[in-house]
């Protein structure tokens, strides 16, 4: 991936740093059967992902939402945090060279932006903000989104494997690169509000703000809630995400604003 030139805000710069490094850490680790290819679309879709955070991570945040890692058709194809094809091409006005892993799977190609296939799951979470915020730059003045880590694991049958579904030692090398990422994220994002999408990235953000990784009093300042993930294999998110999304943040007192 190249260097980014100077010119980034000195918070999308740590972003892109961290990113950077998260993908170095990432790249030795190998996984048993039944994972047969490995994706990371922070090395072959650098180009949209240094657009978004360059674009939309220039400024501390007050809301930062974490997903878990990539779908197959959104950040596997954009480098883009649940990143449906027509919400980043769009809504938030990026499209940028994507290339291929090098050990692609048959089932699962990479099209980047021509892909035809759109995720459900970034069709609702950037929906849903497009509709509570409007334009773009006002809902990221206000929060950021990022995974907790960038790589897809795809089975022979070309079916995805969450990082749950890993054998503890290696989940444990995953988290160690993953959440020293998550930390320096947080830092330079510096949010009163860290919301995992979704129970997984909830206890992640936990385990990082309860650890040394990060000070203290920095993590004493960061609250911690979580919304429910807008997968389609969830019944509750099929009957109504955005509205369970806008109950729970009005808990918070963090409700939308109103359009």
């Amino acid at each position: 991936m190249p260097a980014s030139p100077t010119t980034a805000s000195p918070v999308a710069r740590a972003l892109l740093d961290a990113a950077r490094d998260l993908s170095d850490a990432l790249a030795p680790l190998r996984f048993s059967p039944p994972v047969a290819h490995v994706y990371d679309p922070l090395q072959y879709a650098w180009a949209p992902y240094e657009a978004y955070v360059r674009r939309y991570g220039a400024t501390p945040k007050r809301i930062v939402m974490l997903g878990m890692n990539p779908g197959p058709f959104g950040m596997m194809q954009t480098g883009v945090p649940f990143g449906e094809i027509a919400a980043v091409r769009d809504w938030m006005g990026i499209e940028a060279p994507v290339g291929q892993p090098p050990d692609m799977h048959p089932k699962r190609p990479i099209q980047g932006f021509a892909c035809p296939r759109s995720e459900v799951s970034g069709r609702r979470l950037w929906g849903w903000a497009a509709a509570r915020w409007g334009s773009a730059p006002a809902f990221f003045a206000d929060a950021f989104v990022l995974n907790y880590c960038p790589l897809v694991w795809l089975e022979a049958s070309g079916r995805n494997r969450t990082p749950v579904q890993l054998p503890a030692s290696e989940l444990q090398a995953v988290h160690a690169a993953c959440d020293r990422h998550l930390a320096r994220a947080l830092v330079a994002l510096a949010p009163q509000w860290a919301i995992g999408v979704g129970g997984f990235a909830e206890r992640r953000l936990s385990a990082v703000l309860e650890s040394d990784l990060v000070d203290g009093t920095f993590a004493r300042g960061v609250r911690i809630a979580q919304i429910l993930h807008p997968s389609p294999a969830s019944p509750a998110a099929n009957r109504g995400w955005s509205e369970a999304v806008d109950a729970r943040l009005a808990t918070l007192g963090l409700a939308p604003p109103t359009r």
